[in-house]
């Protein structure tokens, strides 16, 4: 049996899929969290064999938690879901740990898929999104430079051009503001912009958010 751990800030969300799960015999959902925050504490009471883990969620999001859970528990499995199905989302769920990465999009069963293929220990991204990687790669000749970004400077840059501030920024992921000062200062020469509109253009751009 696989034990599961939904993780998603939308109530009705994490309603459908364990109603999905329940009818897979070989999974069972063992607990439910909706924050970053309560995903860390959740994953330490219950040790699931798979995490499902959405990467967009108010306060710590979802990539923050994929690291803090990894960072202790190197063993953890952890299938991100995102609202987006953009190569760079994948990428960085992947480099920070996930087993797999699924779009909301994709239909029901990819998710009983995904789950039953990161429990056995092997990698799973949807085939649509892996073919979309796969020509990325091949057309990028070389990274953009929002890829030029380090893991954490992401974040912030997805955040601030979301239209979060560096005060409520440096709340959720336990940093001080002029870190995130910082961090944004960095993000602004790498990308060559100058103000907040162009950087919610950039990520509207590469899909990071909604127009």
């Amino acid at each position: 049996m696989i034990r599961v751990l939904l993780v998603d800030d939308h109530a009705v969300v994490r309603t459908g899929f364990r109603l999905l799960l329940q009818t897979h015999p070989e999974t069972t959902v063992v607990g439910e969290a909706d924050s970053g925050e309560s995903a860390c504490q959740r994953y330490l009471e219950l040790a699931p064999d798979v995490v499902v883990m959405d990467l967009a969620m108010p306060g710590m999001g979802g990539l923050e938690a994929l690291r803090r859970i990894r960072a202790h528990h190197p063993q953890a499995r952890v299938l991100a879901l995102s609202a987006h199905d953009d190569p760079l989302h994948a990428r960085r769920a992947l480099r920070e740990g996930a087993r797999g990465f699924l779009s909301k999009r994709s239909a029901p069963e990819a998710l009983l898929e995904a789950i039953t293929t990161v429990a056995a220990g092997q990698r799973f991204i949807d085939a649509a999104l892996a073919h979309k990687l796969a020509l990325d790669e091949i057309g990028s000749g070389g990274k953009s430079p929002v890829e030029r970004l380090s893991e954490r400077e992401f974040e912030v840059f997805v955040r601030l051009a979301g239209g979060a501030s560096v005060q409520r920024i440096a709340e959720d992921l336990s940093l001080s503001a002029s870190t995130v000062g910082t961090h944004l200062y960095n993000i602004k020469q790498k990308l060559g912009v100058s103000n907040q509109a162009e950087l919610t253009l950039i990520a509207i751009r590469h899909g990071l958010i909604e127009a």
